[in-house]
């Protein structure tokens, strides 16, 4: 199997942005490390101890670290699990489970076993998404309630507009670095602009081996045992996952929805300010701890 990483320079990199965005986290997190068929997988877990348990899967090339960054207020009601997901994370085994089955969804009933958690709340963040959704086609019954932001395995957007505007980006980026060639690739990916996931994004995909792997599209039949309470939040400008064909066939896949919105003026990855942080924390903690 290839590698994630394009060798130990470039894990090193990773691991000093790992590093980084938990070194802005402003409450006490404490790393554990589970066993999975799959290898070690890591786990940063965070939030008061008689919460109610969550667990919280970040996008492609991400972390923890960086999904507890930007939903940090939810470490003030939960005790947030979140998972370092095998092959998309420098922080676990290097491994990549299958896209077009439910590896991904055995890995993660793995994970809460190691965890010791039978029944949790889940979040999912865009490939986390598409893991979260794995999880409740093979094993329903350890969801509680599921939230899926802008997430993979629903929709796919336009083969073109995708081409177009993030994968030759993205290639040209890789082949010849520069400010310009990020900013090209990086436009059409972020809400907004900050400090860090610009510069990081162009490391991480020069140190990642690219995952091109489309997952597979949930099936209905799939999904037809769980009872979790499900919220599906899309983008309307996203163009890999398109928000309103996301919402669209969300009543078709998930047969408990309960609710599902489409965020204005999104792109794929949400804004990165804390005002943005604050609000969707506040509407996915709505959300799961209703009654």
């Amino acid at each position: 199997m290839k590698s994630a990483f394009r060798g130990e320079q470039a894990r090193g990199v990773l691991l000093k942005w790992y590093e980084h965005f938990r070194s802005r986290l402003k409450v006490p997190t404490e790393s554990r490390t589970v066993r999975t068929r799959f290898g070690d997988t890591h786990v940063l877990v965070g939030g008061p101890e008689a919460g109610p348990n969550l667990v919280v899967l970040h996008g492609a090339l991400a972390s923890s670290a960086h999904v507890l960054h930007e939903l940090a207020p939810l470490l003030e009601r939960f005790r947030v699990h979140a998972v370092d997901i095998v092959g998309q994370s420098v922080k676990s085994a290097d491994a990549r489970p299958s896209v077009s089955n439910n590896e991904y969804g055995a890995w993660l009933t793995d994970v809460l076993d190691g965890l010791s958690l039978q029944r949790t709340h889940v979040v999912g963040v865009s490939w986390g998404g598409f893991v979260a959704i794995r999880l409740a086609a093979s094993a329903p019954e350890r969801i509680d309630r599921l939230a899926l932001l802008v997430p993979a395995g629903v929709v796919n957007g336009s083969p073109w507009a995708g081409f177009t505007r993030l994968a030759l980006p993205m290639m040209l980026y890789r082949l010849f670095p520069s400010e310009r060639r990020l900013e090209a690739f990086t436009r059409n990916l972020l809400t907004t602009r900050d400090d860090d996931w610009r510069p990081y994004l162009g490391d991480a995909f020069r140190a990642y081996n690219m995952d091109m792997r489309v997952p597979a599209l949930a099936k209905p039949e799939e999904l037809s045992r769980l009872k979790a309470p499900t919220l599906v939040l899309g983008a309307d400008l996203d163009v890999s996952i398109p928000g309103q064909k996301l919402l669209d066939r969300a009543p078709q896949l998930f047969p408990t929805l309960a609710d599902r919105e489409l965020l204005k003026d999104c792109l794929h990855c949400p804004p990165t300010t804390d005002a943005f942080r604050r609000w969707l924390s506040e509407r996915i903690s709505g959300f799961l701890l209703a009654s």
